[in-house]
């Protein structure tokens, strides 16, 4: 599949105008490092002054606002770009290749990502009745079209952390209400589907959390697929639908890329990484190493060493959003 269709927007111009306000917020809170947490947990900051290499990572459930550039999420066949005019959803944790479009120095790629909380999703249901048609299982990433209304409450929130004493209470509030505003946007049947219990989106959110938690482990498709609660041919079509991978290959992606991380911390070598993560062959991890990550396990960390060391504040693995 190729590229998403542009989401037409109503309202354009107070987009642009609160997005030009975010934009000064995250570029003050960004000014010489490339990420940024933050004093709200779920919230994180991010800046690029040129456009980035791809990077292969975690995204974790969230909403990505890119308030000045625009960047681009890989998924299988299926390319997201998103500015400001259209935030994406991330609606259950997917490995995808995520970089950097457009970006310079005058004018930095700005962004800025919320840690999504389901059971918050999940509530907000019951009190709203019951939900919506369900969509079609499709994948778990997708483009929303950037309301002013959003991003107006983006805003309050970054503006808390000029008062960190007021984050405790009115934060969870502002955040609660980003989620009944993703929830009332064009994509948040799409939430609606993940949160439900019971459905497809959520028994395939249940087995990558095992699949997190046990991925050194042998896989065997009809024991997780009854863990789902799903006959192993519908979690086969489901999980792959969802993630753009089968159940064996998000496995193998979540082993290859926690080997890279033990690797690049220096707590293991090539061959114990492989052991550590699964792998009986290292032969055969180094193999599907440099199929993921474009080069063998030592070239790979070696370089990823040096652009450490060269840009200390950029994080070269996890959920980059």
């Amino acid at each position: 599949m190729g590229e998403k269709a542009d989401i037409p927007d109503r309202d354009e111009g107070a987009v642009i105008r609160a997005g030009a306000v975010l934009a000064q917020a995250v570029g003050r809170w960004t000014s010489g490092v490339e990420q940024a947490d933050t004093a709200i947990p779920e919230l994180r900051f991010y800046r690029r002054e040129r456009p980035s290499e791809p990077c292969v990572c975690m995204v974790e459930p969230s909403v990505a606002l890119v308030v000045q550039g625009a960047k681009r999420a890989l998924l299988g066949g299926d390319a997201y770009t998103y500015d400001i005019r259209r935030f994406l959803i991330t609606s259950l944790d997917l490995g995808a290749t995520m970089h950097v479009v457009q970006a310079s120095v005058e004018q930095p790629y700005l962004g800025l990502a919320l840690k999504l909380d389901l059971r918050l999703v999940a509530e907000m249901m019951v009190r709203r009745g019951l939900p919506p048609a369900a969509p079609p299982c499709e994948r778990g990433m997708v483009l929303g079209q950037s309301t002013a209304t959003l991003l107006d409450a983006f805003q309050r929130l970054v503006n808390l952390l000029d008062e960190p004493e007021s984050i405790p209470v009115l934060a969870p509030l502002i955040q609660r209400e980003i989620h009944y505003r993703l929830l009332s946007s064009d994509q948040g049947g799409r939430l609606w589907q993940i949160a439900s219990v019971g459905s497809q989106g959520h028994r395939i959110a249940r087995a990558i959390d095992w699949l997190k938690a046990h991925y050194a482990q042998p896989l065997r498709i009809d024991d997780l697929a009854a863990y789902a609660q799903m006959s192993a041919s519908s979690f086969h079509h489901h999980f792959r639908q969802l993630t753009a991978m089968s159940p064996l290959q998000f496995q193998k992606w979540l082993r290859l890329n926690e080997a890279r991380r033990l690797m690049l911390a220096g707590e293991a070598d090539v061959s114990s990484a492989a052991f550590r993560v699964g792998y009986e062959s290292p032969s055969q991890f180094s193999r599907e190493y440099s199929r993921l990550f474009g080069a063998p396990p030592r070239q790979d960390v070696a370089r990823l060493r040096e652009r450490l060391r060269r840009q200390p504040a950029e994080k070269l693995s996890g959920g980059s959003v």
